[in-house]
């Protein structure tokens, strides 16, 4: 789809419905990754819609130099990432960037200590920095990559070979058919299993090997989902498979091509090349022009991934893309705010479906989930700007935790709101940071029995005051919700709210659906677990049928 796609500008901006009258508005991505910071600034072309790079930068700052024995983001990598995300907030600024949206990968997905670095990033920063799963990466990549190739509708496998973890997807320009990220990287495998310079034959051997372990479960899946006879065409993005694209062209050329984008090279010369470099010191690696001392050290364990997965996926040949995550993040955001219904209006909708491809794996009654986030998504709106402060964001989350909050039923009917956390937490939803999916898996569990509790463990998670408070305030309203449908039948066809600030009230006027039914029941369970949300807003609440 060519050039087709992005951007947005400030979020006050495009809710005061100002974006469009502005060409030409900058955005700043970040990708906070394994191995580099990455940030890509855009200008913005909403009538297209597309945007144009302005700017790159890179900082290799090895955040995936992780302590041996605790697993924990060093002290030292943390240092280098922060000063690294402030440069590129000057040089985002510097270009007059209306908003600049980062993302953590790998590293700190995997971190004991992760969490409390993004925290330290926002307090000292005041940058926002959202991890996001291996799923939602490999979608984002995928995203990204749409932005710069046209697949016509033939099926494509994607890979993404960063400094952690190794992603798969499989995409003819619609929905991906799989999304997968394995934890192989290039910075992960030369620190765990490299030891020796040059390698020895033992050690190369075993890394071969072990590589391919771990690949053989994401390659099956995907070749699963091919139609018998089909031959799907190989993308690589990033910075190992450019590096490489960069060396093979020096190799048959003498001259790297600029830009990479569609340079394309074959599993016998990948073959070639790693049999070279698995012949050389790292110094004799380092000393290849164009290739820093920090590639060159990872430059052997990212090449043997990439020749292992097309071993296994039987795909002779690859064309580079020079798009990849940090487009995708400008792509999804484009998406999420509506700037792009064309081609791409699928994604558009990619966490409702999510959620409801989850719900039908945990086999919940969609219509009473449906009938529930209808009554609380209701709540919310009556209220918003009255009982409480939260926007379009914290409503979608609303929505998920309300149709996915009985799921836990799957488990077992005992302490189901319990499962429900885990099977939320841990259900792959899509499009969604793993913050959001916290906080809805926390809206879930506590749509029923005790109120958030410090000592709780899932509560704890949520590492900031405001995530705290979302799911303080919106369980209370999902509790209503769920009282307000206790026979799951929709009883109630509408919720009028009537807020008295002065008597600290709060009247619900109920209408049934049907004109006879008393709906007793939702009026007795409404009283009985109303004292959550009247303890939350410092209110009494007092329903009656209209």
């Amino acid at each position: 789809m060519g050039n087709l796609i992005l951007e947005s500008q400030g979020m006050q901006q495009l809710q005061q419905g100002s974006y469009q009258n502005r060409a030409d508005s900058i955005l700043a991505a970040i990708d906070v990754g394994t191995n580099s910071i990455h940030m890509a600034v855009v200008r913005i072309q909403p009538e297209l819609p597309a945007f144009t790079i302005i700017s790159r930068e890179k900082d290799t700052v090895r955040l995936g130099d992780r302590c041996p024995k605790t697993g924990e983001l060093t002290l030292i990598a943390m240092e280098r990432a922060i000063a690294a995300l402030h440069r590129c907030q000057n040089i985002a600024h510097s270009l007059n960037a209306v908003q600049i949206i980062a993302v953590a990968t790998s590293a700190v997905r995997e971190a004991p200590n992760g969490l409390s670095f993004l925290q330290r990033v926002q307090t000292e920063l005041g940058l926002r920095v959202d991890l996001i799963s291996g799923q939602e990466e490999a979608r984002r990549i995928y995203l990204g990559v749409l932005s710069a190739m046209e697949f016509g509708q033939s099926p494509h496998v994607i890979i993404d070979i960063g400094g952690g973890s190794t992603e798969l997807i499989l995409g003819d320009g619609h929905d991906p058919q799989t999304l997968s990220s394995t934890k192989v990287g290039a910075v992960r495998l030369t620190s765990e299993l490299v030891t020796t310079d040059p390698i020895s034959t033992p050690e190369f051997q075993y890394l071969q090997a072990y590589i391919r372990g771990m690949l053989e479960r994401s390659t099956d899946e995907l070749l699963s989902h091919l139609q018998l006879g089909e031959k799907p065409k190989l993308v690589g993005t990033s910075g190992t498979i450019e590096t490489l694209a960069m060396l093979h062209a020096r190799d048959k050329f003498g001259v790297s091509p600029s830009p990479l984008n569609g340079y394309q090279f074959s599993l016998k010369d990948l073959k070639e090349l790693v049999g070279r470099l698995r012949r050389m010191t790292n110094a004799e690696r380092a000393a290849i022009s164009g290739l820093s001392d920090r590639r060159s050290e990872i430059i052997l364990a990212g090449a043997l991934i990439l020749q292992e997965a097309m071993t296994l996926l039987g795909l002779p040949s690859l064309t580079v893309c020079e798009r990849a995550l940090r487009e995708g993040v400008i792509v999804d955001w484009m998406l999420t705010h509506g700037l792009i219904d064309d081609r791409l209006r699928y994604q558009s909708s990619v966490r409702q479906r999510s959620v409801i491809k989850i719900a039908h794996k945990y086999r919940v009654n969609l219509n009473y989930g449906k009938q529930v986030a209808q009554i609380a998504l209701s709540l919310f709106d009556q209220l918003q700007g009255k009982l409480h402060p939260w926007g379009r964001e914290e409503r979608q989350l609303l929505w998920a935790a309300a149709i996915l909050h009985n799921c836990g039923h799957h488990v077992s009917h005992s302490a189901h709101h319990k499962h429900s956390y885990y099977l939320v937490r841990y259900g792959d939803l899509l499009g969604f940071t793993e913050l959001e999916i916290e906080v809805i898996a926390n809206l879930a569990r506590y749509h029923r029995k005790s109120p958030p509790r410090k000592k709780h463990l899932n509560y704890r998670c949520l590492i900031t005051k405001q995530h705290r408070q979302i799911v303080e305030q919106l369980s209370a309203i999902l509790r209503l919700a769920v009282a307000l449908d206790r026979r799951q039948i929709g009883a109630i066809e509408q919720v009028n709210c009537t807020y008295f600030p002065t008597q600290r009230e709060l009247h619900l006027c109920l209408t049934p659906r049907q004109v006879d039914d008393d709906c007793a029941l939702e009026l007795w369970s409404l009283n009985f677990k109303k004292n959550v949300f009247e303890s939350q807003f410092n209110l009494t609440v007092i329903g009656f049928l209209g």
